[in-house]
């Protein structure tokens, strides 16, 4: 085995612990302070269903998104219990990716132009729409490069923007696990509050009410 072969091992094995890690804290800070949240989060994905949405798309999921959905199949129902886009079940990823599939082909059909050279494509089949709302999914991009396990946004009336984003979805996660025992925001702009019902909202900082009801900022961390 050569020594890229084994430092990249260890690389996806290092992203996996970091994911399980993540989804720990982030579980037992919602049992602790947001139960009916914490009651969305979807038990572990079949292991065949991931097996066979990897065949579908023809792309091997990144170890930390394995990790991921061994922890989480996504969500039982739509919630804002994670900033930008709540995390979809492996069914649903196939559904996404295989709809954006057959519109980009479509689109290019009808225009038969290639896009800009340096632009981002609206859609390409190696991003993993990992989590999405309203059309618009948080991608994992898996093209080969430096770039390659990323984590962006591709919106259903845009181009692919990476600009802000994560460099894995172990960084992501990770963040979001710092913020909620610690305090502060993800990506310098979602902050963690709850509703008057206590469920967990991710909302911009400084706006603190939803549908005309105050938004309590979550839980500050311990002193000590």
């Amino acid at each position: 085995m050569s020594d890229h072969v084994t430092t990249e091992t260890a690389g996806d094995e290092a992203r996996a612990g970091a994911v399980r890690d993540a989804w720990a804290r982030i579980d037992a800070w919602m049992r602790a302070h947001a139960p009916d949240s914490y009651e969305v989060l979807a038990p572990p994905a079949d292991p065949a269903a991931v097996e066979a949405a990897q065949a579908e798309l023809d792309v091997r999921f990144p170890a930390d998104l394995l990790a991921s959905l061994a922890c989480h199949d996504g969500l039982r129902h739509w919630a804002n219990c994670l900033p930008l886009r709540p995390p979809e079940p492996v069914a649903r990823i196939v559904d996404h990716w295989q709809m954006c599939v057959e519109i980009d082909e479509d689109n290019r059909a009808d225009e038969g132009e290639p896009e800009p050279e340096g632009e981002e494509p609206w859609w390409h089949p190696q991003w993993i729409p990992w989590a999405q709302s309203d059309g618009d999914a948080q991608i994992i991009d898996m093209r080969p490069g430096p770039g390659r396990g990323r984590l962006g946004m591709a919106y259903h009336d845009d181009c692919g923007v990476f600009t802000g984003g994560w460099p894995s979805l172990a960084a992501y996660l990770t963040e979001v696990a710092d913020v909620l025992e610690k305090g502060g925001v993800v990506g310098g702009t979602w902050a963690p509050f709850l509703t008057t019902e206590g469920e967990l909202w991710w909302s911009l900082k400084g706006e603190t009410q939803l549908n005309g009801e105050p938004l309590v900022p979550a839980p500050a961390p311990a002193a000590g």
